[in-house]
């Protein structure tokens, strides 16, 4: 990561429901190539680079690696929403965006390319907006029950714990999880605890930390979701994988 600048800031406590938190990213140099990993986030983007103007794009979840290339001159500011944003934020259904993304409108909240010159006001701006959109509606209880415990539990709890706790059936819970996100809900949760490993395998803990029930179970779901054994990733050559290279160090 040496040739990138990044910086990630929290919300507000009050938008923690909604918003994971915001991040920038600028690469001055040459083109980078590197791999995303799925991390369960939606993503709202603002970036300008050497080879497109100003523009924004809405990035659905990921199920699998997407090698992607950062060019130069490349600078983004993101919002990261976690799920329940697509429908009291977004006001849209996601699903026809699983690996996949959608370009918006260059004008969309009202940002343009004056508000990449500082992050801190952006920040502001757009918590400002994601407020108004809050203000106008009542969320549903039971959804954020459900989405508490999911990511508390970093998907370790089973649908049929999650659907006793809320007291929602686990047929509805497929059902809005498939029409809303695209997804089944025990395929995201399966998403959130191979991030949930992410720091785990960077300090080369290479063996189950939780949620895994035991070594094999480990290094079949990190493979299937990542496309590597655990000590690749650990590894990180060349910083490919993005996500773990802006992980803090412990």
């Amino acid at each position: 990561m040496s040739s990138f600048i990044y910086q990630s800031s929290q919300s507000d406590p009050s938008l923690r429901d909604f918003v994971e938190s915001f991040w920038m990213l600028d690469n001055p140099s040459e083109n980078k190539e590197v791999i995303l990993l799925p991390d369960g986030r939606i993503d709202l983007i603002f970036s300008e680079s050497s080879t497109e103007p100003f523009h924004v794009v809405l990035l659905g979840i990921g199920t699998h690696p997407e090698q992607v290339i950062i060019a130069e001159k490349t600078k983004i500011f993101a919002v990261s929403f976690n799920l329940l944003a697509t429908e009291y934020i977004l006001h849209q259904s996601v699903s026809e965006l699983l690996n996949n993304a959608k370009i918006l409108p260059s004008d969309y909240w009202g940002f343009t390319i004056d508000d990449l010159h500082d992050f801190e006001k952006f920040c502001e701006k757009i918590s400002a907006k994601i407020n108004t959109e809050l203000s106008t509606q009542k969320t549903d209880d039971r959804k954020l029950k459900l989405f508490d415990l999911i990511y508390a539990s970093k998907g370790s709890l089973s649908v049929k714990e999650l659907s006793e706790k809320v007291i929602w059936s686990e047929r509805q819970i497929n059902r809005y999880f498939n029409q809303q996100f695209g997804i089944s809900l025990k395929s995201y949760c399966g998403i959130l605890r191979f991030r949930a490993s992410f720091q785990h395998i960077k300090e080369g803990k290479l063996f189950p930390e939780e949620n895994f029930s035991d070594q094999p179970h480990f290094i079949k779901e990190i493979k299937k979701l990542s496309g590597f054994l655990p000590k690749e990733l650990s590894q990180n050559k060349n910083d490919r994988f993005i996500q773990f290279s802006v992980l803090p160090k412990k």
